[in-house]
């Protein structure tokens, strides 16, 4: 059975790798800091959040930013070397993931990596590359999800409409502005069930999906 959505947009942190608040909960307990003192400063910093966007964006270096997160995280300014590094760290490619996006494309889905980027270079090019047609990544493009240009952006440069797009990601607030461009939606926790729900939405079989098990 055919389906009205042709083309994937998907994130990369947390998506298309392992849990990313997993890996920042080890490098918290590996740093001697309490995991919840990260987390908090995300949520209700007003400074921290400004700098989450600021390097997101591509305005923040990373050595300015890894001092900043150390200052939050009370840490010793020579910790700051190699940071974000470390924080990142913990998070492994999914395979699962990485296995559904390379059974869609060879079922002649159109496929774009979305992603709010922790450095423009920390992504693997070479799989990257493979995966996706298009990237649109926010650290070179200046803007970040949950900003409408990265979505429609992402439809662009695939050359379908918003409507033909089916958009993957592990946080909530960064659904509904799809949404609100027509894409269907999915919030990712875990490979099985996304994949799952991608095959109705895509309507095709996808390794690791039920259509294909079946």
């Amino acid at each position: 059975m055919g389906s009205e959505h042709s083309a994937l947009l998907i994130d990369w942190g947390g998506v298309m790798t392992t849990n990313l608040f997993t890996a920042f909960g080890a490098f918290s307990t590996s740093e001697g800091v309490a995991a919840e003192t990260l987390l908090a400063a995300f949520r209700d910093d007003v400074e921290t959040r400004e700098a989450l966007v600021a390097y997101e964006e591509g305005r923040m270096e990373d050595d300015v930013y890894a001092a900043h997160l150390a200052r939050v995280l009370g840490l010793p300014p020579e910790r700051a070397e190699g940071l974000i590094d470390r924080m990142m760290g913990g998070a492994s490619v999914e395979a699962g993931m990485v296995e559904m996006v390379r059974g869609a494309r060879a079922a002649g889905i159109r496929t774009a990596l979305v992603s709010n980027s922790w450095g423009v270079d920390r992504y693997p090019a070479e799989l990257v590359a493979e995966l996706f047609e298009a990237t649109v990544i926010s650290g070179r493009e200046g803007f970040r999800k949950p900003d409408p240009r990265m979505y429609a952006l992402g439809a662009e440069r695939l050359g379908v409409a918003p409507e033909a797009c089916v958009f993957v990601d592990d946080l909530p607030h960064n659904l509904k502005p799809a949404t609100e461009l027509g894409m269907a939606s999915v919030l990712h926790h875990d490979p099985a069930a996304t994949i799952a729900r991608l095959e109705v939405l895509l309507g095709v079989a996808l390794p690791g999906g039920r259509r294909r098990a079946s």
